[in-house]
């Protein structure tokens, strides 16, 4: 299993050569492009930013209007019908499997600028379609050259598609290896070989090398030799919480050189470690941003999952309608966002845990011993990169799936004006 290569120097960062931040550092491309332009007019010194003004609310949706003030990533991902665009490329975890740091990202922003532009097509796969290329993936290596055979041997399908579904075989092989790697005697083994391997290079991505070599993700070799090595100094086992820590911030770690060989593991991973964790969660964030804005592009009022939450709730969808609508016949009365394809088994964990609870729950009120059932009442899942068309197989339960924000709903208003 081949991974990137150790980017010991990444591009694009917002310090200078001479030390200074470089203008517009950190913001969006329009807006840096647009800093360093201003900045080059004016001598070098970019010009203050204009003071901005209070979005205004919506009623009944608590939450902003949007229009004027949408950010980049969510205008971008909105370019082909409401389906991700560029943002959602650019932030995927399959992102840094590109040509390189820097000619990877100006290729991919450039193809996903033309996606965006193109007509709409379902990322929806039959279960004929999905085995086809999850075969294809457990006869490859998950290496940037595996991606582009990927796309080349599957033209018709998206890449958004494609990336999604590449990353979720990755994490079931890595689970299905597990165990194997964390047994006593083959932690020792790891640790020995690291130690031995920084004695004759420290520099060497030695850990990352290792990974490399017995099919493992790098940022879970890097947590098993930092824990060993913190188990060995401190002679305790150490908190995960501790672990966390230092896999987030390697500075952290008391060893030099064992920060830097957890650094360099990190940032090759694809598909685990913090960095992964952060990509994912700002996805998921921008999607549900998205479908915020076209609810309230439709005039749909709605109360979002943190009034849930506040109101006691524990598990709830990311929106509840407050007047449900109708979606190719269907009532609905609640609709769930999916930065993710939805496979067999993703689905299926996700019905159990989260969907058939939002059908039919039960909780307790306060001050009352005897729990009280609450029907949200059937609903919507959008998968925005797509699903098994065979998993649609619920409607008449309460469970719908749509790639893509339906652009047909009924609405009271509608049906009241037909009468």
């Amino acid at each position: 299993m081949r991974h990137p290569t150790p980017l010991h120097s990444p591009q694009g960062s917002a310090i200078s050569a001479q030390g200074t931040m470089r203008p517009g550092a950190g913001a969006s491309p329009p807006v840096r492009a647009a800093a360093q332009s201003r900045a080059a007019r004016d001598g070098g010194s970019p010009r203050p930013a204009p003071p901005r003004t209070a979005p205004s609310r919506r009623r009944g949706g608590a939450a902003e209007r949007g229009r004027g003030s949408r950010s980049w990533l969510t205008r971008n991902r909105a370019g082909r019908k409401g389906r991700p665009g560029v943002a959602a490329t650019l932030l995927s975890p399959a992102f840094r499997w590109g040509r390189g740091a820097g000619a990877g990202k100006s290729a991919l922003l450039a193809s996903a600028c033309c996606r965006a532009g193109r007509a709409a097509r379902s990322m929806k796969l039959t279960k004929a379609q999905y085995d086809e290329i999850a075969q294809f993936l457990g006869h490859m290596q998950p290496t940037r050259q595996s991606l582009r055979k990927l796309k080349e041997k599957f033209p018709s399908q998206s890449q958004s598609t494609l990336l999604s579904i590449f990353s979720q075989e990755y994490q079931k092989q890595i689970k299905r290896t597990h165990a194997k790697h964390h047994t006593a005697e083959a932690i020792e083994t790891y640790y020995q070989r690291y130690l031995n391997g920084v004695m004759k290079n420290a520099a060497a991505p030695v850990l990352l090398e290792l990974a490399n070599e017995v099919d493992f993700a790098p940022s879970l070799m890097a947590r098993i030799v930092l824990e060993r090595f913190l188990q060995e100094k401190e002679d305790t086992v150490p908190s995960k919480t501790l672990i966390n820590s230092m896999l987030r911030d390697p500075s952290q770690i008391p060893d030099g050189v064992l920060a830097n060989q957890v650094y360099q593991c990190t940032v090759n991973d694809c598909c685990y470690g913090p960095l992964v964790d952060c990509i994912k969660h700002a996805i998921g964030h921008e999607h549900e941003v998205l479908l915020r804005e076209m609810l309230l592009e439709k005039n749909l009022s709605f109360i979002a999952e943190d009034q849930l939450r506040a109101k006691g709730y524990d598990k709830t969808p990311d929106f509840i309608l407050e007047v449900p609508v109708a979606v190719e016949g269907h009532i609905i009365h609640w609709i769930e966002s999916k930065a993710s394809f939805g496979d067999e088994s993703s689905h299926q964990a996700y019905l159990q845990d989260q969907f058939w609870s939002y059908w039919n729950r039960c909780y307790y009120k306060e001050a009352v011993t005897a729990s009280v059932t609450s029907r949200f009442g059937p609903g919507l899942v959008i998968y925005w990169y797509g699903f098994i068309e065979e998993l649609d197989c619920h409607r008449e339960r309460g469970i719908l799936l749509k790639d893509c924000f339906p652009t047909d709903i009924v609405t009271l208003r509608h049906s009241m004006a037909q009468r």
